[in-house]
């Protein structure tokens, strides 16, 4: 979900991988001016930040807020899952219909090559948002931002894969600030807020997100490789076409044919969202931003390339703990904000190691 892989241009409920820039033109911001360049950065970076930044805001207000006179929890956060598939569908079969209506579909990957997929894009996004009645919002992103860990976990012992002390560097950071900032006791505040408190289960929910994002991250870019016409709005159709199949017959079809149902009910969620329209705007908001924040993705990286989206969607994950702790009322203790640099610094790293493999590779060139 956001993130859906949101940070990193693409898969995440979006269900959307990275698209590649045309050329080097692009890569540095494109033709034009500094001036048009810098203005088409801004918008892109103010695109980004407000869409995921209000996004994260009304997620943690969905998880941890009370609604009508009987201060009840929505208590169905999977549902949120099944909503962005909805309208991300929707977005991208408009931009299709807008932009490549008239381009012929050779070339381009069969909607049914995402089926498989989109399990895992199914399964992935909901454990993240689910991890939310167990762990604070700062505690979740923080979580989903050490994808570098099990990255590297997995190439050393499986395949043998002979990482750079920097590269081992980012990760004991990442890894450092995520276990101290789980360690550290969390606000009495906080812990009202959530529906059930329990760090354990939040952080493993995270960590099998991550997992099964890999998974479907890696599946995507060989759809990509297979199907080198596919363009971004293709795999964001079928990712959500798929996902939004599979949500229905777990969320409305199930609970029919198993009377004591214990996932997410879509019929209470709908319920819910009926007898409390503000929810129902939120879910309309969220879902929105999510849609709205992948066009800023995509242009970003079309004009600017991946590093740059990088480097724009890590600080803003940054600005999301800022904002729920100002504005959300989840205060963190100095040691937890210690723990927060920790791990933005090793990103921090990660980032300017790329860019000076990047920059090398030009001056070969």
């Amino acid at each position: 979900m956001a993130s859906a892989r949101r940070g990193r241009g693409g898969g995440g409920a979006n269900g959307v991988i990275r698209p590649r820039p045309r050329d080097r033109g692009d890569a540095a911001g494109g033709g034009g001016s500094m001036a048009g360049r810098v203005a088409v950065l801004a918008f892109c970076v103010a695109g980004i930040w407000s869409a995921y930044i209000y996004q994260g805001v009304l997620q943690e207000t969905l998880s941890t807020k009370r609604f009508g006179p009987e201060a009840r929890r929505f208590e169905h956060l999977a549902f949120l899952n099944f909503a962005q598939n909805v309208m991300c569908f929707v977005w991208s079969f408009i931009m299709i219909k807008l932009w490549s209506g008239g381009s012929s579909s050779t070339g381009r990957a069969p909607l049914w090559k995402y089926w498989g997929v989109s399990v895992t894009n199914t399964i992935g996004p909901t454990m993240g948002i689910e991890a939310l009645k167990y762990i604070s919002y700062p505690a979740q992103v923080l979580a989903k931002s050490s994808k570098m860990i099990p990255v590297m976990l997995m190439g050393t012992l499986l395949y043998g894969v002979k990482y750079t002390f920097p590269e081992y560097l980012c990760t004991f950071l990442v890894a450092g600030g995520v276990s101290s900032f789980a360690l550290l006791k969390t606000s009495s505040k906080t812990i009202k807020k959530l529906a059930n408190p329990n760090a354990p289960l939040g952080y493993a929910l995270c960590f099998l997100n991550l997992a099964f994002d890999g998974y479907t991250n890696s599946t995507q870019d060989l759809i990509k490789s297979r199907f080198p016409k596919t363009n971004p709005w293709d795999i964001m159709l079928g990712m959500n076409l798929w996902g939004t199949i599979y949500n229905a017959l777990i969320m409305f079809v199930a609970p029919l044919l198993f009377s004591n149902w214990p996932y997410a009910n879509g019929f209470e969620a709908v319920k819910f969202c009926q007898e409390n329209p503000e929810v129902a705007w939120d879910i309309f908001l969220f879902c929105l931003c999510g849609a709205v924040g992948q066009n800023f993705i995509f242009l970003t990286i079309s004009r600017f390339g991946s590093l740059t989206n990088t480097t724009i969607t890590t600080t803003r994950k940054f600005m999301s703990i800022v904002v729920s702790s100002v504005i959300s009322g989840n205060p963190l203790s100095l040691k937890q904000w210690g723990s927060v640099v920790m791990v933005f610094s090793g990103l921090s790293i990660q980032i300017f190691l790329k860019w000076k493999k990047k920059k090398g590779r030009e001056h070969k060139e």
